[in-house]
């Protein structure tokens, strides 16, 4: 069985931008944990980001895609570093598949914030989950457990 990069918040650590975790119970989850194979990441905080701090959100431009807060601060390259930390990760141990919060800048795999800070959602994918896409790393959001269970099983 592969190891299984996750998003560190996912299992409760209290690193979301809030200072907050979001536990998630499911059966797969707790049998994976159980026999060691889950390897925890906050790509956010790997990238220097500190715990609590303020909320981000792409912000499409011109010049590519920046990751800014509410107040304009540019945080891009503690994204782009947590990103680069995850796929470093990843690949120490061994990680094939990755369960990523939904939402995040770093770490949501279909939906993101659509950078006007109002709460609205936009297809998308955050830096990380696209960057390990990108590597073959199969990408999957809290929301997929199902999937990622029966892609285990095959």
């Amino acid at each position: 069985m592969p190891r299984i990069l996750i998003s560190a918040c996912l299992l409760g650590q209290p690193v979301r931008y809030d200072g907050r975790g979001l536990h998630i119970e499911h059966e797969l989850l707790a049998q994976l944990r159980a026999r060691g194979w889950l390897v925890p990441i906050c790509p956010e905080v790997a990238g220097g980001l500190p715990t609590p701090r303020p909320p981000a959100e792409i912000v499409r431009q011109p010049g590519g895609v920046r990751v800014l807060t509410a107040a304009g601060e540019d945080c891009s390259e503690a994204f782009e570093r947590g990103a680069q930390a995850a796929l470093a990760l990843a690949r120490r141990m061994g990680c094939r598949y990755a369960v990523l919060t939904e939402r995040s800048p770093s770490c949501g795999s279909t939906q993101v914030y659509d950078g006007g800070f109002a709460g609205r959602l936009i297809d998308g994918q955050g830096l990380t989950a696209a960057l390990l896409r990108r590597e073959g790393v199969q990408v999957f959001s809290q929301h997929q457990l199902d999937a990622l269970n029966d892609m285990l099983l095959r």
